[in-house]
């Protein structure tokens, strides 16, 4: 398959003017668990042309029953292993990748090139920092977080919602892992879903 092949697909798809505008985007990721795996791969099947991947972990075996790896990634990077996986879906996506922890300190360097960031993370408190430090330090930032996602609820209780102007929502705002209610892949990939879904809107500039 030829680049030119792919894009004529893709334009077949969603059309030359939508095809452009999502090829000439950049989304980051934050956290490649099992929201940022899911969320990075729809956008790469989105055609999203560049995603900038951020996790400081490696593939465990707990991971493998909501996020987007397999048992041979095991102990591997998952920056490495969803970059992988991305390339075999669109060779021609540009990916860049930052195997490191974010922090209060290092995270206005890592996103300060952004318009659009998905938060990806499964603590709480480091939910917070990011959320927390992007909106003020980086806020011409588009934030898109996601919160309550966990057990067997309904998933029509999982919606996106605008908090600030630069901020949004995504997840049903209360449901938190606890036992016999864990994190579940199909509402993980349903909050995974919204915020992908957001992403593209505001690429496309329709929210």
């Amino acid at each position: 398959m030829t680049e030119e092949e792919y894009k004529d697909i893709c334009v077949q798809r969603f059309g030359a003017e939508i095809y452009t505008k999502l090829a000439d985007s950049r989304v980051a990721v934050a956290g490649l668990g099992g929201l940022g795996s899911h969320i990075a791969v729809m956008l790469a099947r989105s055609c999203v042309g560049t995603l900038h991947l951020i996790d400081f972990d490696a593939v465990d075996i707990s991971n493998l029953n909501r996020q987007e790896y397999y048992i041979p990634h095991i102990g591997r990077p998952k920056t490495q292993c969803l970059k992988e996986k991305l390339m075999e879906i669109n060779p021609f996506i540009h990916i860049l990748t930052d195997n490191v922890r974010v922090t209060r300190e290092n995270l206005e360097e890592i996103f300060r090139e952004e318009a659009i960031v998905c938060e990806a993370f499964d603590r709480p408190e480091e939910k917070a920092m990011l959320v927390n430090g992007i909106l003020e330090k980086l806020p011409h930032v588009r934030l898109i977080s996601g919160s309550g996602m966990a057990g067997f609820g309904d998933a029509n209780e999982i919606q996106t919602k605008r908090i600030f102007q630069n901020f949004y929502l995504c997840g049903d705002g209360k449901t938190d892992s606890e036992e016999g209610a864990g994190l579940m892949a199909p509402r993980v990939s349903i909050c995974a879903g919204h915020q992908a879904n957001q992403a593209v809107r505001l690429i496309l500039q329709q929210g």
